[in-house]
């Protein structure tokens, strides 16, 4: 067995139906590789499909009552009977050379560690076509997610990532953050030592949230998790990260000066700026697309990303200063409602 495909769940019935059909037409020999479904307490029946499945792929079915998707991943890891652990976030979907990509990677430049970008599949909807927009544009992320031009290193993220058993053996599996696991995983094999790659032809099509809100909360709890890895990995914060809290406090700033003391030009000139960054957003979204919905609705997903980042950043520092672990959304993110570290 080459490789375990470790796709952590919880309550995802309908996206684990899809990414089983897009792994059971995967064009790598399905003998070399097995797939563990580690689900995380799920209650939507995901077991029972699982099980009554008629499938060729040697498909591994895992339970534990819901401790948060890092502990999911560490429970596949320590059943898995391959020589890589990939992961795979269960609300992706891959094309048919993926798996093939990753091993011709593997062997010509003897990877420890990898990982490959997300994109969007033609079928998913003008949202989650916009939501794409702002995770994987230079001008959202600045790349970092998989992009070759990227404003920083490349760190494998868990919706598509691979390790080899060595490093499990040496560095370990997934700690306790609530957010933020798989950036402190990469960080600790980088320390390690380990060759580390990016697999461009590796992509997956990533669904993540399905509304605003959800996007919203993400982000949020993204900005949250920074300021902990940071703390725990001082190279993971860089003065880019502080970038949408200053936009954010800008802002805020900009809208008060105005206010109280009349200058209106000070607003004025922030307003251009947006302006131009929405047009930017705008054109770039309808070249990728061409789609005007999708392209009005990228506008909308860039500001909120950055907002959203920037004030789970803001949220998160008198945490951090206090010396505890900073917490953004708890109540219903992986299930039931907890305080605890996940």
């Amino acid at each position: 067995m080459k490789y375990s495909l470790i796709i952590a769940t919880y309550n995802r019935l309908p996206e684990i139906r899809e990414l089983l059909d897009s792994l059971d037409s995967l064009d790598y020999p399905k003998a070399d590789f097995e797939v563990i479904i580690s689900d995380d307490g799920s209650k939507d029946g995901t077991k029972d499909y699982v099980k009554s499945l008629d499938s060729d792929l040697q498909i591994v079915y895992l339970f534990q009552q819901n401790k948060g998707p890092g502990e999911a991943r560490n429970h596949g890891m320590i059943k898995a009977r391959g020589s890589y652990f990939i992961y795979l976030d269960s609300d992706c979907m891959v094309p048919v050379h993926w798996l093939s990509a990753i091993d011709e990677a593997v062997e010509k430049e003897r990877l420890d560690a990898f990982g490959g970008p997300d994109t969007y599949h033609p079928s998913f909807s003008p949202l989650l076509k916009a939501i794409n927009y702002a995770m994987t544009s230079f001008i959202g992320t600045g790349g970092t997610r998989g992009n070759k031009k990227s404003v920083g290193k490349f760190y494998p993220r868990s919706f598509n990532m691979g390790i080899s058993r060595e490093v499990f053996d040496k560095v370990g599996g997934m700690n306790k953050l609530r957010h933020g696991q798989d950036m402190d995983l990469s960080a600790r094999i980088y320390a390690a030592g380990f060759k580390v790659g990016l697999i461009p032809d590796a992509y997956v099509y990533h669904k993540r949230r399905t509304s605003i809100r959800k996007f919203f909360r993400q982000i949020f709890n993204w900005g949250v998790a920074r300021v902990n890895l940071g703390k725990a990995h001082p190279q993971l914060l860089k003065p880019v990260h502080f970038l949408p809290s200053m936009v954010v406090l800008g802002t805020i700033l900009s809208v008060g000066i105005s206010l109280i003391l009349g200058w209106s030009w000070i607003w004025k000139l922030v307003l251009a700026g947006f302006v131009t960054i929405c047009i930017w957003a705008f054109i770039e979204s309808l070249m990728m697309y061409k789609n005007l919905k999708t392209s009005l609705l990228s506008i909308i997903t860039l500001v909120i990303q950055v907002f959203a980042y920037g004030l789970g950043m803001l949220w998160a520092w008198p945490q951090a200063l206090a010396g505890k672990e900073a917490h953004g959304f708890v109540k219903g993110y992986y299930g039931k409602k907890t305080t605890e570290s996940r």
